[in-house]
């Protein structure tokens, strides 16, 4: 026997180093696991106890009876109704142009000869560099002298381009065939046909990775929208949750926690529908340069 094969048999029998490693290695998994669902369980649970079963030493997981009293209190206090009709526009109307632009600036950058495309793609890698923080004081100012505080479009559209998105397919865009786009090329098709009877349709797992990035992104959004709104029938989820901790003070963990589980639960549910397609489409172009 060869001494190449006898590692890989070494590896296979029982017992053997391989073996030895599943365990540490699921022990890993299971630590990264839990650090990752144990807050959102614990969020969830609390958000069903009263205040002294929250401060209670040693912690008491479980509550004493599944009351929904938080969650009326909640949706008592502040208006999560207009909250969640706030946060539902925006972040439709701004991960679908987002999903767009994405789609049109790849297309331009991959099918089109345009000049330069080299030095704007290079802006897109150095625009993922660039904190958005950086931009907001700019963003403010513009919106400010444009009108548009405590309104939709200035929410949504200074946040439009997104670097991430249309990195992903650029690169997945360079692993299409290229017998297709020769194809539809000889068929007669225009470059808006091309996009969305061939690529998208060969896209959709990476589209699927993008839309899910951008809905959360766009959902969980604080900063902006809490600079440019001030009035509570504009407010997203999140800066509707600050009013609502401004309302009922820090001590009120239940009915906080309760407004929590209200803006997580959505975007929880929209990765369980996409997780199928999440991991290919981000691994999707990985080694294409």
């Amino acid at each position: 026997m060869s001494n190449a094969v006898r590692p890989a048999l070494t590896a296979r029998r029982p017992g053997g180093p391989g073996t030895r490693r599943r365990p540490a290695g699921y022990a890993a998994l299971a630590a990264a696991v839990a650090v990752m669902i144990l807050p959102l369980v614990w969020m969830m649970l609390a958000s069903f106890k009263e205040p002294d079963e929250i401060y209670t030493v040693p912690i008491q997981w479980l509550p004493a009876g599944w009351d929904l009293s938080n969650y009326a209190a909640a949706l008592e206090r502040v208006p999560f109704g207009a909250f969640f009709a706030n946060s539902l526009l925006v972040t439709v109307i701004g991960a679908g142009l987002k999903i767009l632009l994405g789609l049109t600036t790849a297309y331009a950058l991959v099918f089109l000869d345009v000049p330069f495309k080299k030095v704007f793609f290079a802006v897109v890698i150095f625009a993922l560099l660039v904190p958005q923080q950086i931009v907001i004081i700019p963003n403010y100012t513009l919106v400010a002298e444009l009108g548009w505080l405590n309104t939709y479009q200035g929410i949504i559209l200074p946040g439009l381009a997104s670097a991430f998105g249309t990195f992903l397919f650029r690169q997945h865009f360079l692993s299409l065939p290229q017998s297709v786009m020769e194809a539809a090329v000889l068929d007669g098709a225009g470059h808006l046909r091309r996009l969305f009877q061939f690529v998208v349709p060969m896209s959709a797992p990476t589209i699927a990775a993008v839309a899910l990035v951008s809905v959360v992104n766009e959902w969980n959004e604080y900063l902006w929208p809490l600079l440019v709104v001030d009035r509570a029938e504009m407010m997203t989820l999140p800066v509707g949750l600050t009013l609502l901790q401004n309302n009922d003070g820090v001590t009120n963990w239940g009915v906080l926690m309760a407004g929590t589980v209200l803006i997580t639960v959505p975007v929880l549910a929209l990765f369980f529908v996409l997780q199928r397609r999440i991991v290919s489409g981000l691994t999707a172009g990985a080694v294409t340069g």
